[in-house]
């Protein structure tokens, strides 16, 4: 607890906060319809995860005749989590927000509450593929059950493919929270514009970064520590980032990328069935089935005096 002094300075300290709040600087919001929130974001990808694989994620024992009463409990809701998120999204941005409501965007959140739920079959096929995907890529996998719970390269896909399909909808702001949350707790940060096909297998993945205009094809394994990034950023005449270029490479299908490789570069494009060997930097085009490794090193082996290695140095 502060002392007496230091609670006669609190005042003052919060005298210059407030003045700082004057300032027109982008740091500032005062708006009465509140943003998306963190925990409102996680709660909806929990609710979420129930949805997309029942019986491993929530409170109810599934089997085949109670799996529709159950989901019908979560599926409405999921719609009211999402719709509600949706509609402060929408509301940060939109021309009416010094009125209390606003029924349009209601409206828009409302639509596109509906147009994603109606995604989650196509949504389950497509992460039913990338579960096999993991299951025909890492022989250490001892089943499906192991992979959908507990691997982060699955756990981040997942938040993924949800967070592409708001972000193809136009809902903006929930889709990055939600991949900087998966960003978080698996350390894969895959941007929700970016395009991935089927069968996607991220092994291990800490420091995966995948950029907004990748395009990924489809049988696509990477490994910890790549990166699919921009080369640089071009810039307008007053020396502004242009937005809405392409800037990130294209992978085709059935490419391996292994650990710590980095691949930069819009006009990029690794060719299908290529694979790109560990920790090499890639900027110019690779055609199809390239192999594409760093010169094997030259090892320089010294022998230890024996007076030394009974030293223990």
């Amino acid at each position: 607890m502060p002392d007496a002094k230091e609670r006669v300075q609190l005042p003052n300290i919060i005298q210059e906060i407030v003045a700082s709040y004057k300032d027109d600087v982008p740091v500032n919001r005062f708006f009465d319809a509140g943003l998306p929130t963190d925990c409102d974001v996680i709660a909806l990808l929990q609710t979420l995860r129930a949805v997309l694989y029942a019986g491993y994620f929530g409170q109810h024992r599934m089997d085949k005749d109670n799996v529709q009463f159950h989901l019908a409990d979560s599926v409405y809701l999921l719609y009211e989590r999402l719709r509600e998120q949706i509609y402060r999204s929408f509301r940060h941005s939109c021309d009416r927000a010094d009125f209390p409501t606003c029924n349009h965007c209601q409206d828009r959140a409302e639509a596109a509450a509906i147009d994603f739920l109606a995604c989650l079959p196509e949504l389950r096929r497509r992460l039913n593929l990338d579960a096999q995907a993991a299951w025909d890529g890492d022989p250490a996998a001892k089943s499906f059950d192991e992979i959908i719970s507990s691997y982060p390269g699955f756990h981040g896909i997942t938040i993924y493919r949800v967070a592409h399909e708001l972000h193809r909808l136009g809902v903006p702001l929930v889709p990055r929270m939600m991949t900087e949350y998966a960003h978080s707790v698996t350390g894969i940060d895959i941007h929700p514009g970016a395009k991935v096909g089927d069968s996607f297998f991220i092994d291990h993945g800490t420091g995966v970064v995948v950029g907004e205009t990748t395009i990924i094809g489809s049988n696509v394994k990477l490994y910890q520590g790549v990166t699919l990034g921009a080369l640089s950023f071009p810039k307008d005449e007053r020396g502004r980032v242009i937005r809405g270029v392409k800037r990130h490479p294209t992978i085709e299908d059935d490419v391996v990328i292994y650990a710590g490789a980095t691949i930069l570069g819009g006009d990029t494009v690794i060719g299908q069935g290529s694979v790109i060997g560990g920790n090499v930097w890639v900027t110019h085009s690779v055609p199809p089935l390239t192999k594409v490794t760093l010169a094997a090193p030259k090892m320089n082996y010294q022998e230890a005096s024996l007076e030394k290695k009974l030293r223990g140095v």
